[in-house]
């Protein structure tokens, strides 16, 4: 089992940033892949981004691209994602997701992943 408890939501003006992090324990971190994803209300959950166990790999949605960027630190049993240039349509519960995997990839398909967080919310005003 790996418990993910994610934290660092809240609200932020249009323009303005944030850093998610995704806290890990149960299981050596290293040996999984992690992915980050939203749902907004009314909405189908999407993809945000992930990394691989290691880090050297990560991947994003077209969305993000540019102003997200995930990161991990293994020693600390944690992985980021950092939010600049928010928008109103960012706004989102926004939960993180792991996934035994060694490898470079980490899927986009949220049903690939094994443990999910609780979910932090994010909201950007206008």
């Amino acid at each position: 089992q790996v418990q993910l408890v994610e934290s660092g939501g809240g609200l932020v003006q249009a323009g303005g940033s944030l850093r998610l992090s995704c806290a890990a324990s149960g299981r050596p971190f290293s040996n999984y892949a992690m992915g980050w994803f939203r749902q907004a209300p009314g909405k189908e959950r999407e993809f945000v981004s992930a990394i691989n166990w290691s880090g050297g790999y990560t991947y994003y949605a077209d969305s993000v691209k540019g102003r997200f960027t995930i990161s991990r630190d293994n020693s600390k049993n944690t992985a980021y994602l950092q939010m600049n240039s928010l928008k109103p349509e960012d706004t989102a519960v926004y939960y993180c997701a792991a996934l035994r995997r060694i490898g470079s990839h980490a899927p986009n398909n949220g049903n690939e992943y094994d443990y999910w967080g609780q979910g932090t919310q994010v909201t950007v005003s206008s």
